[in-house]
């Protein structure tokens, strides 16, 4: 079969980062166009919007939306109505249920609609959830820290409404918790520091449970210079698990189990492929809900404003 022609809309650090070597590495899909508002190189056509791509761009068989969530419902809808399969970035948009109506309007078109989270495709976190199937679990310790000013330099839209704050990086950890745990988690409470000039969390503290009444707790924030840290911790009735390094390092007590360089985004294109191929669409939306539950349940408290 011919290759999928992908635009990227949305050529930010990600895109330029993951998104074009992930295409170029992954059998089956081929970058025809990309769109921004900004000029950009990429090597292929650029266009100023999905709407100027999709009027004067080459033929495109699919899309990748890498813009800002708060833009991603609109464009999604947009490129389906125009019979295109679409890849989306995480978190998939700014709300749980925005993402519904596309979820029906993908098998309405009969195209593919994946949500994507590339943290569930690093090396370690199916062999942990292999672990811990085999294992008894008494609780977890989510730490995921990390600068952002190093990771989103400038980007305003961070902290507007629909931009998440320290929960961009953070569904990541949702993400990997979801998938590998035996049950599903629900929020019991949520504290939420949110500087005084913004509008999203710049840390969170969080207490999860599930069906057994799992002690989980989990700390983000986006100030951390010094240690960045992605780690998950369980205790088990055979002691302890830790998945680290964002899911690429697996450790059993002292014992590394896997220590493999974090590459998820050709795992991702081949699975965007297989999906196309085969007519199927990926929407966990798992993770996205527990964000939500968070600032449903959360206890806002004002902290000092933030600047880049």
């Amino acid at each position: 079969m011919s290759d999928i022609r992908m635009a990227i809309v949305g050529f930010g650090k990600i895109a330029h980062d993951q998104h074009v070597p992930a295409i170029a590495r992954t059998d089956g899909v081929t970058l025809v166009a990309v769109a921004d508002p900004k000029p950009v190189t990429a090597g292929v056509p650029h266009f100023r919007s999905l709407e100027e791509l999709l009027r004067n761009g080459p033929e495109i068989d699919a899309v990748a939306l890498a813009t800002p969530p708060q833009m991603r419902r609109a464009q999604a809808a947009l490129a389906l109505a125009a019979q295109k399969h679409v890849f989306l970035e995480k978190p998939p948009g700014r709300a749980v249920s925005e993402i519904l109506p596309l979820i029906a309007a993908a098998r309405g078109a009969r195209r593919s609609l994946f949500a994507s989270w590339h943290a569930r495709f690093a090396p370690a976190v199916e062999p942990a959830r292999r672990l811990l199937a085999e294992r008894k679990l008494l609780g977890a310790t989510i730490t995921w820290k990390e600068d952002v000013r190093k990771w989103h330099p400038g980007q305003e839209w961070i902290f507007a409404p629909g931009g998440f704050g320290v929960f961009d990086p953070g569904i990541n950890a949702l993400s990997i918790l979801t998938r590998i745990l035996p049950r599903p988690p629900f929020v019991t409470t949520s504290s939420l520091e949110i500087p005084a000039n913004r509008a999203a969390p710049i840390a969170v503290e969080l207490e999860l449970s599930d069906g057994a009444g799992l002690p989980i707790r989990a700390s983000f924030d986006f100030r951390e210079r010094d240690r960045e840290i992605w780690e998950i911790h369980f205790e088990t009735d055979k002691g302890p698990v830790t998945l680290s390094a964002g899911g690429a390092r697996l450790l059993a007590g002292e014992e590394v189990l896997v220590d493999a360089k974090k590459d998820s985004y050709p795992l991702l294109y081949r699975c965007f492929v297989e999906l196309v191929r085969e007519g199927q669409s990926d929407v966990d939306l798992s993770p996205l809900q527990l964000v939500a539950d968070a600032f449903l349940l959360g206890r806002a408290r004002q902290v000092e404003p933030f600047a880049f």
